[in-house]
């Protein structure tokens, strides 16, 4: 069936109504349905919560009677397993939606297409395709995670314009103003996990939870932290939602974090730092879609050398500090343009004096 202008219009009204679920949902998908009869809308839906209905099924409990005959816009294909809810495929099926538009196919092995053929396999029409760059854009770290087995990596730094994160003596607050660091909490908000080092905690004691946005669940905090040098009355540490990845450390410290509800991961490389790699398979396996990186130099150029990092966050505010102060990554010298990483700029704006640049890193 051919796309019409309407299906565009009422699947973006979908893809809206996904993105209400931005900062809830995981480990799940950012889903949003709208369900269309006579060129009215019956019903709608998102969902929010792992473990709570789907967004298909809050669209099918509004429209009741009016869901037959009617299309469902969907902007992911309707699931086809049973997990803590029943499928959705069988839910539209049973409705009596007689099409279905779908944004994209799922990347759930479990899903991969089963339930478009659900539904035509009950005589409904579906198309498939229909706004699929906004879906993308709307669960780059479900999908990531169920094709690469990863998440989706973002790396944020607050820097002046000529590139420096700190003073020499490691000052730095605020190199941005406050309408930039409230957009960062936007970030942490839909991460799954925040990750820093051992050398900004002991610097600055960050808490790394997200305020200035109304949310009810705090990401994962993970501190990298090979000699287990963190001290138990971080502030990170005190509501137990964080996990410290160590190469080597004190037996007793380890026990003591342990009885504070702090996750640990003993993650040795051959260098006696954290292996980075091993730290990754821990963050999928728990599960994490998005993964937000709030660090220093040393490890912000560990993972991108490590080529972990999808996206750059850069905040750059209208000061000069200089030449001896810190830099944004420490990374090897190059000698040739052709080993230089190329970025393609997503996105750039501007937050009061500041400017905030969303790169996103080539192969």
């Amino acid at each position: 069936m051919q796309v019409t202008s309407q299906d565009i219009e009422w699947m973006t009204r979908a893809l809206r109504l996904g993105a209400r679920g931005l900062y809830t949902t995981t480990p799940n998908p950012r889903v949003g349905c709208v369900i269309v009869s006579n060129g009215q809308v019956v019903g709608e839906g998102a969902h929010l919560k792992a473990g709570e209905p789907h967004a298909e099924v809050h669209a099918l409990r509004a429209a009741a009677e009016q869901a037959r005959g009617a299309t469902a816009y969907v902007t992911l294909e309707p699931c086809s397993h049973f997990g803590r809810t029943p499928p959705c495929a069988d839910a539209l099926v049973n409705a009596g939606v007689s099409r279905v538009v779908v944004a994209m196919q799922d990347p759930n092995p479990l899903v991969a297409g089963n339930g478009i053929a659900r539904l035509q396999a009950q005589g409904i029409a579906v198309t498939v395709g229909v706004c699929e760059a906004q879906a993308r854009a709307l669960n780059p770290g479900f999908i990531q995670r169920m094709t690469q087995q990863r998440p989706y990596v973002r790396l944020k730094v607050a820097a002046s314009l000529d590139g420096r994160t700190a003073l020499a003596n490691g000052h730095s607050q605020w190199i941005t103003s406050a309408a930039a660091r409230k957009d960062v909490h936007h970030w942490r908000a839909q991460s799954c996990a925040i990750v820093t080092g051992i050398a900004s905690i002991l610097q600055d004691d960050s808490s790394l939870t997200v305020r200035d946005v109304n949310t009810p669940r705090q990401p994962l905090r993970v501190i990298v932290d090979s000699q287990l040098r963190i001290p138990i009355d971080a502030k990170v540490l005190q509501d137990g939602n964080a996990l410290v990845a160590y190469a080597q450390g004190d037996a007793a410290k380890l026990e003591i974090l342990q009885v504070m509800g702090v996750r640990t991961l003993q993650a040795p490389n051959a260098q006696g730092q954290v292996d980075l790699a091993a730290l990754m398979q821990a963050l999928t396996a728990l599960p994490c879609n998005e993964v937000l990186i709030e660090a220093g130099a040393t490890l912000n150029g560990a993972f991108l050398q490590s080529r972990y990092v999808d996206e750059l966050l850069l905040y750059y505010a209208p000061k000069l500090m200089g030449h001896t102060a810190r830099g944004m990554f420490a990374l090897p010298e190059l000698t040739q343009m052709s080993a230089v990483r190329d970025l393609n700029m997503l996105d750039v704006r501007q937050f009061g004096q500041d400017l905030r640049i969303q790169a996103k890193l080539q192969p």
